[in-house]
């Protein structure tokens, strides 16, 4: 199978990507459709058959439960069993958006989708594109990130096409993430509320809107999980990766000189750059290093919209080890630092 890849730049091609993926989804098909956090791995959230195939294609865990994209609250209200005020409220305040709710799901939600268990996370997601295509079909989609379990998701066509173009019927391209990094996930079930999975709209904006709420902690040890993003490795680039702090070039040099990955090349006659990569955001590193260098802004989100790419981009290039500069702690960068956490696991 080689995926058929529809461009969505003018209103016709638009409309000709929204039928062709409809009706793939109603055929019991998998596609992957552009959303405003990562592309998605879409099927018929109703359809446990449809959806045991994007565990398939992507190698997924069976425990790992999937997100249920809707468009509306009333869709919404049709995959729970509860909606308390606080969900309209926070609907109000953060939908469309990448906000994930968790709530009691509906019998008709399949146990494939939530890892059996009696919860479900529903969002309305952001990007058009995705929006017409369930309106279209008028049935909610189970999608996760259109990417091979537990790698870097993928934040514009090219990232899908890498990893599963061979595996699936249709990939949308509806141009780059702009959010770049998976929903803040947070759970309507406990009280207070908890954010499961942190993410761009952060812990102080939901605070804003429900006022008191629980902190998880990096991992949460749960028979079933409530949320997909909570194993402890995840996003994870081909190559090893570490998350750290230095000073200047001579600390930089001197952390990266203890590490296996580093010194095991240090003797090679090799050309290290083609081995290593730094990825920084304030303390820019030299061009007398062991690396390449790329930078990404000093801005928390401009650093999610270009993050994933530029791991994509070391995987691509051969990258052997990468080193990700850490990110400020402050909780506009929560998401950021959860995500690298994972991928250094």
């Amino acid at each position: 199978m080689t995926a058929e890849i529809l461009s969505t730049h003018t209103p016709e091609l638009f409309q000709k990507a929204v039928l062709r993926a409809s009706e793939l989804l109603r055929a019991g098909e998998v596609v992957a459709l552009p959303t405003e956090t990562v592309y998605g791995l879409a099927a018929n959230a109703l359809d446990e058959t449809a959806v045991a195939k994007i565990f398939q294609i992507k190698g997924r865990p069976a425990d790992n439960p999937i997100i249920v994209h809707i468009a509306g609250n009333e869709m919404a209200k049709r995959c729970v069993t509860g909606w308390p005020p606080l969900a309209d409220k926070l609907a109000k305040a953060f939908w469309p958006g990448p906000l994930t709710l968790v709530l009691p799901r509906a019998k008709k939600i399949p146990d494939v989708v939530t890892a059996g268990g009696e919860t479900v996370g529903v969002r309305w997601p952001g990007h058009p594109f995705i929006q017409a295509v369930i309106r279209e079909c008028d049935f909610p989609l189970a999608a996760p990130s259109a990417n091979l379990s537990s790698r870097v998701s993928p934040t514009n066509a090219e990232h899908v096409r890498a990893q599963l173009g061979g595996k699936i019927p249709l990939i949308v391209d509806g141009g780059q993430s702009q959010v770049g990094i998976e929903s803040t996930v947070l759970d309507l079930t406990v009280s207070p509320p908890r954010i499961l999975r942190p993410g761009m709209i952060h812990t102080e904006s939901v605070a804003a809107v429900v006022g008191n709420i629980q902190h998880s902690t990096f991992n949460i040890q749960h028979p079933i999980l409530r949320s997909p993003g909570l194993l402890a490795r995840h996003y994870s680039p081909k190559a090893k990766l570490v998350v750290l702090r230095w000073r200047d070039d001579a600390d930089l040099h001197s952390q990266l000189s203890t590490f296996d990955f580093v010194t095991r090349r240090s003797t090679a006659k090799t050309d290290q750059s083609s081995t290593g990569f730094i990825i920084a955001h304030t303390r820019i590193p030299s061009g007398e290093n062991p690396a390449r260098v790329s930078v990404i802004p000093h801005d928390a989100e401009a650093f999610a919209r270009a993050i994933y790419a530029e791991l994509h981009r070391c995987d691509a290039a051969g990258a052997e080890w990468i080193v990700v500069e850490a990110p400020p702690d402050l909780p506009a960068w929560a998401g950021i630092a959860d995500r690298l956490r994972r991928a250094a696991a």
